[in-house]
């Protein structure tokens, strides 16, 4: 029913919405019982439901970036823990499977912003003069 050329359908933004805040809540409230996650500040950046909900592409920050490695790992490790959470809160037909990545967005965005105010690009520039 949904076409791919329009994106993600209203029910797929909304389930995986409704993911990122139970997987949210989780990791705020220090229900996974891990030493990493408990000393780390993780966000949820974003869940990508697949067409048939069965996968879920969650995009997780922690804060100022530090040792995203270790959280990854850890988050990958308590993954069925999660799921289940996910499962029990969320009444979908299946389980979704989770699968973690680091949020590259951020990181991509200050390059650029960088990149930008860097001189010799602010040359080549326009130069804005306030109008539109």
């Amino acid at each position: 029913m949904s076409n791919s050329q329009e994106g993600p359908s209203v029910r797929l933004l909304r389930v995986g919405e409704q993911v990122r805040h139970v997987l949210s809540d989780i990791l705020q409230r220090g229900d996974v019982h891990d030493d990493v996650l408990t000393q780390h500040v993780v966000s949820v950046t974003e869940v990508r439901m697949s067409p048939d909900l069965r996968h879920a592409t969650i995009f997780v920050k922690s804060l100022l970036g530090q040792d995203e490695e270790a959280v990854l790992k850890a988050l990958r490790t308590n993954t069925a823990y999660l799921q289940r959470e996910v499962a029990t809160r969320i009444r979908l037909k299946y389980a979704a499977k989770l699968k973690f990545i680091a949020d590259e967005s951020f990181d991509e965005g200050t390059h650029i912003d960088k990149l930008l105010r860097d001189p010799k690009v602010a040359r080549d520039l326009p130069q804005d003069d306030g109008e539109d």
